[in-house]
């Protein structure tokens, strides 16, 4: 369950190849960033007093006590990766805006039913205003850790 807007919302059961996905990434990701980030796990993320979202994956600005004492806000995230099996709609309706209006400043869907990543960045309360559609043999440099580059391949599997 997360709490978008206000309202308890009730998510589908995560099915095994969305689960790989998130393992994988996890792995991948952890070992890309090694001390320049906190890689949190479908772990939620603050966004005002009525949401909370839990992304798949969020890279985080690296504090000692790990968020222990407050799920991080807006202003901790450097990325925010969302994987999409069935929910790629919904993220892309719901979940993306939500993103934009409390200035994440980059989010990457990941849709496995497409096998595309879609890139969103430049966050404005109606919506990202970068929108960037990859596939296989492109390339993946999140804007906030310019030293990182993945291929699309190894984030799709």
């Amino acid at each position: 369950m997360e709490l978008i807007e206000g309202e308890i919302v009730e998510m589908a059961p995560v099915g095994s190849r969305h689960a790989g996905q998130v393992n994988r990434l996890n792995r991948l990701l952890s070992r890309l960033v090694g001390e320049r980030a906190i890689v949190s796990v479908q772990n939620p993320v603050r966004l005002g007093e009525h949401s909370e979202p839990q992304p798949d994956l969020a890279l985080l600005k690296p504090r000692e006590d790990f968020y222990a004492a407050a799920h991080p806000g807006p202003e901790d995230v450097l990325l925010v990766v969302e994987v999409a099996e069935t929910s790629a709609d919904y993220d892309r309706e719901i979940k993306v805006p939500l993103y934009a209006r409390f200035g994440i400043p980059e989010v990457w869907l990941v849709d496995l039913a497409a096998a595309q990543v879609e890139v969103y960045r430049q966050p404005a309360p109606q919506g990202y205003q970068a929108v960037q559609t990859l596939r296989r043999g492109d390339t993946l440099v999140p804007l906030l850790l310019p030293e990182l580059s993945l291929a699309v391949e190894a984030v799709l599997g």
